[in-house]
């Protein structure tokens, strides 16, 4: 690969690849309605691990699920993009590709509300006691 004069570490290129991810991770925020969702959710998750004093291997369950949550949504989200670039027609295996990667966040999302229930239930069950 051709650097053309260009070392492949430096601070400016460092510093250009993370303005670029932050400047993603802010747009879909304002503008993807399913990853604004995600973000009430984690908010509100992580009050609520914060008022039953989750354990460290809690949080971090919980962390992976947040994370990992936002990752799929922002994945999803450049693959449709990338999609609608490609073509503007419809055609089979563009809508495939878009429910893929939906799907994948989907997977996850079912995953990530067995961990909750997992972490949180037996928490809420006990206040009733």
């Amino acid at each position: 690969m051709a650097w053309k004069g260009k070392t492949p570490f430096s601070r400016r290129r460092v510093i250009g690849s993370f303005t670029y991810a932050i400047q993603g991770v802010w747009y879909a925020a304002r503008t993807e309605k399913n990853f604004q969702i995600h973000l009430i959710a984690a908010v509100i998750v992580s009050m609520c691990g914060f008022a039953f004093q989750l354990n460290k291997v809690e949080w971090l369950f919980v962390l992976i699920c947040i994370f990992g949550m936002f990752s799929l949504e922002l994945l999803n989200s450049a693959i449709e993009r990338a999609v609608d670039l490609a073509t503007e027609e419809i055609k089979p295996l563009a809508k495939q590709a878009k429910d893929l990667a939906a799907g994948a966040v989907l997977v996850f999302a079912i995953m990530t509300i067995v961990i909750g229930v997992i972490i949180f239930l037996p928490k809420v069950l006990e206040l009733f006691q």
